[in-house]
């Protein structure tokens, strides 16, 4: 009985830790992109479709972020699966359908990566 609550809190305090660590990452993804000019126009954006990490616009274009997070730069592009891209392409309909004062706007689904000690990398339609 003693190992199977610990077990569950070893759980509990992994997922609180990957939960700390990706909201971080995503943080830094936004400095990043204010950085480059883009306005955030919403983070943790919740759909019926799933999440998309960040909105952003810049010049006329919407941008729709997906955040990775991992050791390396291999295993970040990898963590995008094809039914993760359907997702943020779902979402990205929905989010558009309630916010109709970006439909003129150039869409596009870019993809940032965070890796330890380096600086956040942008991928623009990399999704």
């Amino acid at each position: 009985m003693k190992d199977a609550r610990t077990s569950k809190a070893e759980v509990s305090r992994e997922r609180r830790r990957r939960y700390r660590r990706g909201k971080s990452a995503e943080w830094l993804a936004i400095l990043m992109l204010a950085g480059k000019g883009y306005r955030i126009l919403g983070r943790r954006v919740t759909t019926v479709a799933g999440e998309i990490d960040i909105v952003a616009a810049r010049r006329g274009r919407l941008a729709f972020v997906e955040v990775k997070q991992r050791a390396t730069l291999e295993a970040a592009h990898a963590a995008l699966m094809s039914q993760q891209r359907l997702r943020i392409h779902r979402a990205a309909d929905i989010w558009l359908a309630r916010h109709p004062n970006y439909h003129d706007h150039e869409m596009g689904f870019d993809l940032v990566l965070v890796l330890p000690w380096r600086l956040p990398q942008h991928l623009i339609n990399a999704v």
